[in-house]
């Protein structure tokens, strides 16, 4: 069972959550935890509150123990870049990006239980839908044709029914392929199909 949680626009750039996320991924969640309480890094934190809601998440939703999960996917996106400018000398102003990132956390569970699915709300269908007949083809061949179509058994008929195929037409394009190989003479009369 999978369990998801997202945290967007925290304003951060994403090289620098990835420093943390990469730390603590395939982790069980308790000790992924641990780790962050000692990262001196400021992307811990909301990493760290991801991850507790993600463990809420799974223990009200559906019903799993906090110690049988893992963090089996942990991404960092890149969000909208905010745009400032700063004054510098002589009138100019120079661009500052502020980068923004999504996270987005996926835990599973270490050993599978016997979980009950999320909760969903009981929607009655008003009407239900009974099954179409089946509908036949739309055309139907004669038995005529199907005798037609069958292989001739005297070998005249056969020869008229052949196709006789050029061998010099194997090119490319259904152009001539020429003769001689490699060469000087294959590359001035090399023809482009289409």
């Amino acid at each position: 069972m999978e369990v998801k949680a997202k945290a967007k626009f925290i304003k951060m750039s994403p090289a620098k959550i990835r420093l943390v996320a990469n730390l603590i991924k395939k982790m069980p969640v308790e000790k992924a935890l641990n780790q962050l309480q000692f990262i001196n890094k400021l992307a811990s934190g909301p990493v760290a509150v991801l991850i507790k809601s993600a463990m809420a998440n799974a223990e009200h939703n559906f019903e799993l123990a906090k110690d049988n999960l893992f963090i089996k996917e942990l991404r960092v996106d890149e969000g909208p870049t905010l745009k400032r400018s700063m004054p510098r000398a002589h009138g100019r102003a120079t661009p500052i990006r502020k980068r923004t990132s999504h996270i987005n956390l996926i835990l599973g569970e270490i050993k599978p239980s016997g979980a009950v699915k999320a909760k969903k709300q009981v929607i009655a269908a008003p009407i239900k839908l009974e099954a179409q007949p089946k509908k036949e083809p739309a055309v139907k061949l004669k038995e005529s044709v199907k005798a037609e179509t069958a292989e001739p058994k005297d070998d005249a008929a056969k020869e008229k029914g052949k196709v006789i195929v050029d061998p010099r037409m194997e090119g490319r394009g259904g152009h001539a392929k020429i003769e001689g190989g490699k060469g000087f003479t294959t590359k001035i009369f090399r023809r482009k199909s289409g």
